[in-house]
């Protein structure tokens, strides 16, 4: 087995209770970019930043602050009508992104959040919000798409538009750090399959987690609303597979994983209960570096990914 010293990917994931804390206290400064109460919103990315773009999406509008839509940059309903967009973008120069802001110029407020001051979106976008404390060196996004959640997370906390059921981010960022030091056992290591599961806005984050095992390690993974699962999906499952749900259980779904053999994973922080879907999603994270460096893969250099997809004329 190929050996790596601390990955630059484990030391970023780490770093997760300090930048959720520090984007929490700053979501006041940042009011004027935000979403207003009432507007109509589009919430765009690409990859990690869609699946954080729909966990945001379901947070907003169930809370009550105003419709709500995500799109992948790509498809993006150009001529429907909304009051902003948000764009996520870790680098600011994802081709897709930084193309539609510019064709939404002038005809919607545009608001992008990113890591980096010094690319294209800052002058494509009308207003920029930068947490480049939240930037990384590892290819595969970890804390800045977290990092960017709380931001907006925080937000509706202030403006009293969490839904019922969500935590305070305070509580997020204590269940992040019990989140660093859960064991993860043969268990998870030895699996050979993932399903993901959501609801909601934990959809968002199960479709994350399948993306950033397939990243890191080039697992076998896939991500499914909680009550889809019996429509189909649960088929794969088995012994030596995980049912790995983010959030609450639908009644009896445990049991149907049971009796087919699979492990039903909803994963338990300290005597007050589960942890916070988000800090659950750093398992998965911790996972992801853990299988990558036992099949001899670089985690924070995952094969056939760059850091930001940019495309050139032909290809666009």
């Amino acid at each position: 087995m190929t050996t790596f010293e601390t990955s630059r990917t484990s030391v970023e994931i780490a770093s997760q209770p300090a930048t959720w804390t520090q984007a929490a206290r700053s979501a006041d400064s940042h009011t004027g970019a935000l979403p207003r109460r009432g507007e109509r919103v589009a919430v765009v990315g690409c990859g990690t930043s869609w699946f954080m773009a729909h966990a945001y999406a379901q947070l907003r509008e169930s809370g009550g602050h105003g419709e709500t839509d995500a799109f992948a940059a790509s498809e993006f309903p150009l001529g429907r009508g909304y009051d902003r967009v948000v764009a996520l973008t870790r680098s600011g120069t994802t081709t897709e992104v930084v193309d539609l802001l510019a064709k939404l110029k002038g005809s919607v407020a545009t608001t992008a959040l990113t890591a980096d001051p010094a690319t294209p979106v800052m002058t494509a976008a009308d207003h920029a919000v930068v947490l480049d404390f939240a930037d990384e060196e590892s290819v595969v996004q970890t804390r800045f798409a977290t990092t960017a959640l709380v931001l907006l997370r925080a937000h509706l906390e202030t403006e009293g538009a969490l839904p019922a059921g969500v935590r305070p981010v305070a509580e997020a960022v204590r269940d992040a750090r019990l989140a660093l030091d859960l064991p993860l056992g043969p268990e998870l290591s030895d699996a050979d399959q993932f399903t993901f599961l959501g609801t909601g806005w934990t959809y968002g984050l199960a479709l994350e987690a399948g993306l950033k095992m397939r990243e890191a390690a080039g697992a076998w993974t896939e991500a499914y609303p909680a009550m889809e699962y019996r429509h189909g999906p649960i088929s794969i499952t088995g012994p030596g597979r995980v049912a790995w749900l983010f959030g609450p259980a639908p009644q009896g779904l445990a049991d149907d994983v049971a009796r087919v053999g699979g492990l039903f994973r909803q994963t338990s922080g300290d005597a007050s209960g589960s942890l916070d879907p988000l800090a659950d999603l750093i398992l998965v994270q911790r996972l992801a570096v853990q299988l990558a460096e036992a099949r001899g893969y670089n985690p924070d250099r995952p094969r056939n990914l760059t850091r930001s997809v940019i495309l050139g004329p032909a290809a666009a």
